[in-house]
Order: C-alpha cells, then sequence, then structure tokens
C-alpha cells in the first residue's frame, strides 16, 4: 500500500501519522487557518495535542501540491482517520473519521482558495492509495458549505443519525436587534433565571470571567478538574482527575491555542472559587463549546445554567466580538437550545471515494446497524430515537 500517489489533477495525495515532528506540520496549520468550514478539532495544534491520548492507529489523509515533505509544500486539504475492517461484522472495510469524546465536529479541513478542487482530490486519494474507497464522516454538518461542495462534486452518500444542536448564530441579526434576541424566553423562565442568580450571589458577588492569557488558562483548567473531581463524576471515577492523560492532552492543547488566541476559558467565580467553567475554542469569529462544569453544592442555583445565560449576554452586548457559538451538544441537551433559536444540522455521512460497486452494499449494512441500535436506545430509555432520513440531505438553499 503506497503513502505517496500523485492524482490525475497532478496534486499529491498522501497518507501519514499522527507526527508533531513532521516538516509539513506549519502547512496543516496554514489550511486549518483558511479552511472553507473551519474545524477547531481537526486543525493541527488541538489534533496533534489529542494524539497521544486517543490517537492510536490514526492516519491523517493529506493533499498537496507536491510531496508533503519538500520545501514549501501546500496543503489543500486534511482529513484524519482510522480504517475500519469490520465495522459491519464482513469483511467490508472503509475509513472512518477520527471521534472521540473531545471531538464533536467532523467536517474535513478544504482549501479555502479550491474548496471543490481541494473534495476532489480528498475523494481521489483513497482508491489512488490502495486504500478502502468508502468515508464515514461521524458528526458532520449536514447542510451549508460542505453539502453544497458535495453535491456538485455528486458521489454517492448516505445520511446516519440526523439531529440539530443548539447555535447561538448572530450573524442574520443586525446590531440593534440583538438586544432583543432574549425576547423568546417566556415569563417563567425569566423568573427562575432572576431566583437562581439571587441564589448565586446570596454568599457575595459573582464574576464572569472570558479568560484567554495562556497562564489564565492552566489555572483556569485546573480549577476546571477540581469541580469534576468534587461532583457526580469524580464520585463515580469518571472525572478528569482521574484520567490524567486527558487532562495532559487538554493542557497541550491549552497551551498551543492559547499561544494563538484560539481558545478561551468562560467562568463564573466568587472569589477564589469557580462555580462553573467551559472550555471554548475559537476560529475566527466563531466559538465552540468543548466542555463545562459546574460546581454541585447549590443545584438549585443552576450555575451551568447562569454561565451560558450570561455567557450570552456578553455576546450579544459585544463584549467579545464573535457571531456564532456552536453548543456542540448531543441530541436532546437543552442547555444551549434554551437560550439559543438557531440550529446547526449534525449527520454521520458514509461517502463513497471512487466508483465502488460495494458502497450500495455498505449504505444497507449501515443502515441496518443503525437501526438495530435505535431499537437498543429505544429499549434502554423508552423513547424513540428522531427517524433517519431516506436520503441524503439536501444542501441549505
Amino acid at each position: 500500500m503506497p503513502e505517496t500517489a500523485t492524482l490525475a489533477s497532478g496534486l499529491v495525495a498522501a497518507h501519514r501519522p499522527l507526527d508533531p515532528a513532521m516538516p509539513w506540520i506549519p502547512a496543516w496549520r496554514a489550511l486549518g487557518a483558511a479552511a472553507r468550514v473551519r474545524n477547531p478539532f481537526y486543525e493541527a495544534g488541538y489534533a496533534l495535542a489529542a494524539g497521544g491520548a486517543f490517537g492510536a492507529g490514526v492516519r491523517l489523509l493529506l493533499v498537496a501540491d507536491r510531496p508533503p515533505e519538500e520545501p514549501g509544500a501546500r496543503l489543500l486539504a486534511a482529513w484524519p482517520f482510522r480504517v475500519s475492517w469490520r465495522r459491519w461484522g464482513v469483511p467490508l472495510p472503509l475509513l472512518m473519521g477520527w471521534t472521540h469524546g473531545y471531538c464533536p465536529f467532523g467536517a474535513p479541513l478544504l482549501d479555502g482558495t479550491d474548496p471543490a478542487g481541494a473534495l476532489a482530490a480528498l475523494l481521489a486519494a483513497p482508491r489512488a492509495l490502495g486504500l478502502p474507497p468508502r468515508l464515514y464522516w461521524p458528526n458532520a454538518p449536514a447542510d451549508g458549505p460542505l453539502m453544497d461542495l458535495l453535491a456538485a462534486c455528486t458521489p454517492r452518500r448516505a445520511a446516519y443519525w440526523p439531529h440539530a444542536r443548539g447555535l447561538l448564530d448572530l450573524t442574520a441579526h443586525a446590531p440593534e436587534a440583538r438586544t432583543a434576541y432574549l425576547d423568546h424566553l417566556s415569563g417563567p423562565r425569566r423568573r427562575k433565571l432572576r431566583r437562581a442568580r439571587a441564589l448565586l450571589e446570596a454568599d457575595g458577588p459573582v464574576l464572569f470571567e472570558i479568560l484567554e492569557v495562556p497562564a489564565d488558562l492552566e489555572a483556569a483548567l485546573d480549577s476546571y478538574v477540581g469541580l469534576e473531581a468534587a461532583g457526580w463524576k469524580g464520585r463515580a471515577g469518571t472525572g478528569l482527575g482521574q484520567r490524567p492523560e486527558e487532562v495532559g492532552f487538554l493542557r497541550a492543547a491549552l497551551a498551543d491555542l492559547g499561544a494563538v488566541g484560539a481558545v478561551r476559558v468562560v467562568r463564573l467565580r466568587r472569589g477564589e472559587r469557580t462555580l462553573a467553567a467551559a472550555i471554548v475554542p475559537v476560529t475566527g469569529a466563531e466559538a465552540w463549546v468543548l466542555k463545562i462544569a459546574h460546581d454541585e453544592a447549590q443545584p438549585e442555583a443552576a450555575p451551568g445554567v447562569q454561565l451560558v445565560h450570561r455567557l450570552t449576554e456578553a455576546v450579544l452586548s459585544g463584549a467579545w466580538g464573535i457571531d456564532r457559538i456552536d453548543s456542540c451538544a448531543p441530541p436532546d441537551f437543552a442547555l444551549g437550545s434554551t437560550f439559543w433559536t438557531e440550529r446547526r444540522p449534525i449527520a454521520h455521512l458514509l461517502i463513497e471515494a471512487g466508483r465502488d460497486p460495494l458502497f450500495p452494499v455498505a449504505r444497507r449494512l449501515e443502515r441496518a446497524r443503525e437501526g438495530v441500535a435505535r431499537a437498543r436506545l429505544t429499549s434502554r430509555t423508552g423513547r424513540s430515537a428522531p427517524a433517519a432520513p431516506a436520503s441524503p440531505p439536501r444542501p441549505a438553499p
């Protein structure tokens, strides 16, 4: 199986390990910053930090204008993956996009100046490299620019586990209209929020902070780990304090992203006590709520809810100059959607990479796998999961 191949377009396809010593890492960083669809979890600093804790068996599929190790190489596409040999219990392999508990978005990085050419080359790369011609993108955007590109490229595809997660999107709101953004909250909800804020401040003033200085980020992570250790996760033995490799990953990610202003920690603090905190990567004018933790000593004060409320108010007021926040939340998680009225459609996408006579078989097997998982979920929870679409999602108009 070759690790490098020249495509019919003249571009070069390659697959490489997640190795921070590789000479093309700066080109990966440049691609991430200029990608058509930004994905902080696949950008170099974050992905390399995650490699030690979650990267066993992960390779990076690359498209470049020359072999990536050559001086001056420019990357046009990058997508981290693992080979799954028997996902369906039969020897029909596919390339699985990298995902883990800190990676809630699966869009590949595509060159912003020619994303269509980058996507075409990415889809041509597996066959040229002797890899399975089937790609699986977990938690991919189910509308918008990436779906437009897929529709124009016309590969066969299918969507699984569709859902919509909470999104704050102010790009369509005039500045003067932003003051009314939270008017959708009902009277009872507003009264409940006021009572919770009063409870939270009964023992002293509560400060809302947006931290970005690297030294502050490191100290805030220690407080975040302490919050989890003091809560139910700590009691169950699943908190970050019991997973040192994950703490190491977050520390490395905050250091790398913090050095270039690409992450914040937002928190509520009373004196030296952190009441709630969230780790928030930033890509340009968009932020992503990676993880949130809160003090469980006074649940009626709802510090996690108060944190999201205060964060929303800060963005609406212009105190933090961003336009969008992705909640990165799983289905039926209401915290972000309580305040944010927009939604980001998400689905797992199975995509044909080049002509694949076995793609219809793979599509049916994945649908059957989804059906079994849905039945088990319904049996365990007593609630039906939302039905999957019969065909791929259409691009947004």
